[in-house]
């Protein structure tokens, strides 16, 4: 069997080093032909060395060249960086699937450029649904390729609906972990550092990923994202607060049966069953699931006066036209203003709901609408950013 060819989007990062990992085990069965990261020359230099692609893409200019000079003299891959390079790393000729795992809006051209080349999505970018769900799912049926989910949540629902009907699915149900502050009260919340909100309970993830964790936003996202997946109004999608992760979600048909997806938190499940699909990969290395060790497995309603990130995302839904790519921009300006101590833990959602209050939504006719709507909200995230105090 011949193998099958990879491109990566985020090779640098949590889910595109799993992947990695999975292909190492499978080298027979997967080659990576092209790689897109970000700034980890480092790591990447060592993955070129190791899975040989034949192009590279890197943030920008600089980086290409210093990349260059830090390969052996003997390498032959093609280096390139920017949109640009992102773009032809998700179009490359020989590429069969692209694995979608760039982090936030930098995702949306890319992933489009590589589903319009007749590519297969290994998706794990979440923004990219939340901010042009309607134009991406266009662009999958008219291309006749295949989205296939990789975040842990969407794998599971997509696993429990194989060979169902969708005319038999009453709901869906996501579960959330709750992240590192679900016990705390809420008085406590203005104190919250950035360490204390990078220490998920059960999942190692990129910082930007855990901070949504830690807010909800996370989990708010992958409703907006579900609703494109399994093409379901918002009414069918519920979240339920699932501390020991071990059920990944749950889908409720109309007859009353819930088929639920369980196994251990680790990302190889979710990506093995993506580059393989149909088939499965044995993941020998994994440690078993033992229901016996898990003792007890608790559910709890979210609660939205504490996490009001998961609000605003059913909000922005509700809303629909540019404002869901509003939610994520300012989003993702507020993480990365948080991160580097620029604003408190407790001004990303009071912000966000500012920002999705100011914008004048309106229907996105093109993918320039959207990035302009992007622009617009990263901006006005960035001016309040300005006159809030640091964290504490």
């Amino acid at each position: 069997m011949a193998s099958k060819a990879i491109s990566i989007l985020g090779t640098t990062g949590s889910v595109g080093v799993t992947t990695l990992d999975v292909v190492a085990r499978y080298r027979d069965r997967f080659r990576v032909v092209a790689m897109a990261a970000g700034r980890n020359l480092d790591l990447l230099v060592r993955q070129i060395a190791d899975f040989k692609p034949e192009l590279v893409s890197v943030a920008n200019a600089a980086l290409a060249v210093e990349l260059r000079a830090r390969l052996t003299a003997g390498s032959r891959v093609e280096i390139a960086h920017g949109l640009e390079g992102a773009c032809a790393v998700a179009t490359h000729p020989e590429a069969k699937l692209v694995v979608s795992a760039l982090v936030g809006a930098l995702g949306l051209r890319p992933t489009l450029a590589a589903i319009k080349a007749g590519k297969d999505i290994a998706f794990a970018n979440k923004e990219v649904l939340v901010v042009a769900g309607e134009m991406v799912t266009r662009a999958v049926r008219e291309s006749g390729v295949r989205l296939l989910p990789v975040d842990s949540e969407h794998n599971a629902i997509f696993q429990c609906l194989e060979g169902r009907g969708r005319d038999s699915l009453k709901r869906i149900i996501l579960t959330a972990s709750g992240g590192p502050f679900r016990e705390l009260s809420a008085d406590r919340f203005a104190a919250i550092t950035v360490e204390q909100a990078l220490k998920h309970p059960t999942w190692r993830m990129g910082s930007k990923i855990t901070i949504d964790s830690a807010t909800l936003m996370n989990k708010g996202l992958e409703v907006i994202e579900a609703r494109w997946l399994f093409d379901v109004s918002r009414a069918r999608v519920n979240v339920v607060i699932h501390p020991q992760s071990v059920i990944h979600s749950m889908v409720e048909m109309v007859d009353g049966s819930v088929i639920a997806e369980m196994a251990i938190p680790d990302m190889a499940i979710p990506v093995a069953y993506a580059l393989a699909y149909p088939e499965r990969l044995p993941l020998p290395h994994l440690k078993p699931l033992s229901l016996a060790e898990c003792s007890r497995l608790t559910f709890e309603e979210p609660d939205l006066d504490r996490f009001p990130c998961l609000r605003l995302a059913f909000d922005a839904l509700d809303a629909g036209a540019t404002m869901p790519a509003c939610l994520n921009a300012a989003n993702e300006e507020l993480v990365a203003g948080f991160l580097a101590g620029k604003t408190r833990f407790i001004d990303i959602p009071r912000h966000i709901e500012t920002i999705m209050r100011r914008h004048p939504n309106s229907p996105a006719r093109t993918l320039e609408d959207l990035l302009e709507v992007d622009e617009w909200a990263r901006a006005e995230a960035r001016q309040l950013i300005g006159g809030t105090p640091k964290a504490a």
